[in-house]
């Protein structure tokens, strides 16, 4: 029993993890990612079976109740065998349900999140742009015009993982250009997907290749005021509770792949022979593997503590910068450790190990990439701005 869940936690745990094993095995995910350019519909169904769509909503709207630590500890255990995958389910959990949780009026909690528990509807974060990236605010160029009954939106982003299949698009735009902070007349926007003026183009990339990542080009998008989520100008501070969520998912993600590569690593050590003995007698590999099981514990410690921290509302932009850095650099270097005890089979389309390092390589990227979060981190120690 792990101190930071209760009996509940951990029996929540075991049923995921018996439901993954059955449902979600590893050699199924490592048929479903090598379709390109194909989302995997049969992944979203075994999904919305299991009511995966409804963790963290409350029940009053749909959902199956819990805390944002249920949301991590569910991405933990899908992400073992899925990778990259697993964002199958989280995008719309944090682009989706947290958005509208956070950000949504009664009415809008009324009308989406029971559709979104149900799997009636998939959503899209379109947060990026081309020209910023990482700087969020500062690139923003995409703009939100006020009009009779709702608002022209004009811009492009891109990034938006699975926005060609999406119902609707979790949106950020500048309504208001005269401000004195760049933070201040930003707005956001739930924009159904099909809105006449929306171009959606798909990214080739190097991993979650089933995933698709997109461009979105909003030309005098017309979205009626229903769809604008919260306060207008007041967007990118609603959405802070999204983001710090997203970095935390994130990080259960990125420690679910680290669980898969060390147990694929000490089952192959324990079968593999070379010299006349199995290679887990190699000294080498044992401090490989030490590595890796060090780098799971801390991982899990901090990721634990953020989502307890999140689960009460106790700010925690700060543990969810670190915990995003640790996860995604950990399993980062067990990835490429795996690959190397594996030898050749781990370069291998046949063994799952090169999945987990393509997979887990983008999350030192975004959802920020890891030198921002060193900056915001260093920040909150009361050291000046560098960005």
């Amino acid at each position: 029993m792990n101190v930071f869940l209760t009996e509940e936690d951990q029996l929540f745990c075991d049923m995921t993890r018996r439901w993954v094993e059955k449902e979600i095995p590893k050699d199924w995910c490592r048929k479903l990612e090598t379709m390109e350019h194909q989302f995997p519909h049969e992944f979203w169904d075994k999904l919305v079976e299991y009511g995966a769509h409804g963790i963290g909503i409350p029940e009053e709207y749909g959902g199956q109740g819990g805390t944002i630590l249920n949301q991590a500890l569910f991405a933990r255990e899908l992400s073992r065998t899925a990778g990259g995958l697993s964002w199958v389910w989280g995008v719309t959990s944090f682009s989706g349900a947290k958005a509208i949780t956070c950000c949504g009026s009664e009415e809008q909690k009324q009308n989406f999140l029971p559709k979104i528990a149900s799997g009636e509807i998939k959503t899209a974060m379109s947060f990026s742009e081309p020209s910023g990236g990482t700087d969020l605010l500062g690139g923003m160029k995409t703009t939100a015009k006020k009009v009779d009954g709702g608002w022209l939106i004009n811009g492009e982003k891109i990034w938006s993982t699975c926005a060609n299949v999406a119902d609707y698009l979790f949106t950020m735009a500048r309504s208001d250009s005269d401000v004195k902070k760049r933070s201040d007349g930003i707005s956001i926007f739930f924009i159904p997907a099909d809105s006449k003026g929306i171009t959606i183009t798909e990214l080739p990339k190097l991993g979650m290749r089933a995933i698709s990542s997109c461009s979105v080009i909003f030309d005098d998008v017309f979205v009626a005021d229903e769809f604008l989520l919260g306060e207008e100008g007041r967007g990118f501070y609603q959405s802070i509770k999204t983001l710090n969520n997203e970095r935390l998912v994130n990080s259960a993600t990125c420690l679910g792949m680290l669980d898969a590569v060390l147990e694929d690593s000490i089952d192959h050590m324990k079968i593999r022979h070379a010299f006349g003995k199995p290679i887990g007698q190699f000294q080498a590999l044992q401090h490989y593997v030490a590595d890796m099981a060090m780098w799971q514990k801390q991982g899990e410690l901090i990721m634990l503590h953020t989502a307890t921290l999140q689960a009460n509302d106790i700010d925690s932009a700060q543990e969810s910068n670190m915990a995003k850095v640790l996860c995604s650099e950990y399993v980062g270097k067990a990835a490429d450790l795996g690959i190397q005890i594996l030898g050749g089979m781990g370069y291998s389309a046949e063994t799952d190990m090169q999945r987990y390092w393509r997979d887990s390589r983008l999350l030192r990227i975004g959802p920020v990439s890891n030198e921002m979060a060193r900056n915001m981190i260093a920040e909150s120690y009361g050291l000046p701005r560098s960005f």
